[in-house]
């Protein structure tokens, strides 16, 4: 018995609807947003902080601001400062414990957060990878209402902060094919893509 997906994914291909209608008809719970907030809660952060810095590495003037605030001179700090320094190293710790959290909740729709990897021993995980060319990523994120220059930004960028952060913390290459059961091409349409997926989960549990 299948008891979660997980989800990784390039970013603006539409994981996120797409866990979403799964999710729905499986009527499995999603971790998605909840995912982030639930490591928010974990690190004593806010969601806005760990967002800004979920999947990045840190940059140099932050890191060195870190090291700072490591020595002599934290003691002195507020509780609530020391709270809200959240780090990329910390967050993936962290993002960890809050996968298997969700896993061990009970059926689920799980995406990113390293949960293809963190889960990569349990054999009751259907783990899928989405993807999509740039240029409809670009169109996705358009319709969604950001700018044509800051779409292209983001899709320039993102998946490079993302791909670096795996290989530092999680010592791997990103994607990472081996890891996945399937992977799936989002410019079918989200509705083909939810309903091949879970044909492809229902087939999987018939051939164990």
């Amino acid at each position: 018995m299948i008891r979660a997906i997980t989800i990784e994914r390039e970013f603006g291909c539409g994981a996120s609807e797409i866990a979403g209608l799964v999710a729905s008809q499986l009527g499995w719970d999603l971790w998605d947003e909840r995912l982030t907030q639930e490591i928010a809660r974990l690190a004593k952060s806010t969601p806005e902080a760990v967002e800004r810095r979920e999947w990045r590495t840190d940059p140099a003037v932050y890191q060195v601001f870190k090291d700072f605030l490591r020595g002599a001179f934290e003691g002195g700090l507020p509780p609530t400062d020391r709270l809200h320094l959240v780090d990329a190293r910390r967050i993936a710790a962290i993002s960890e414990i809050a996968v298997k959290t969700a896993y061990s909740s009970g059926p689920s729709v799980i995406v990113g957060r390293g949960a293809q990897y963190f889960l990569r021993k349990n054999k009751d995980v259907f783990r899928v990878f989405l993807y999509a060319c740039r240029d409809q990523k670009i169109r996705k994120l358009i319709a969604r209402g950001e700018t044509e220059d800051r779409a292209i930004q983001q899709i320039d960028t993102t998946d490079k902060a993302r791909a670096a952060f795996v290989r530092r913390h999680l010592g791997l290459k990103w994607p990472e094919p081996h890891l996945y059961h399937a992977m799936f091409n989002t410019e079918m349409g989200d509705t083909r893509v939810a309903a091949m997926l879970i044909q492809c989960v229902k087939q999987f549990e018939s051939n164990r």
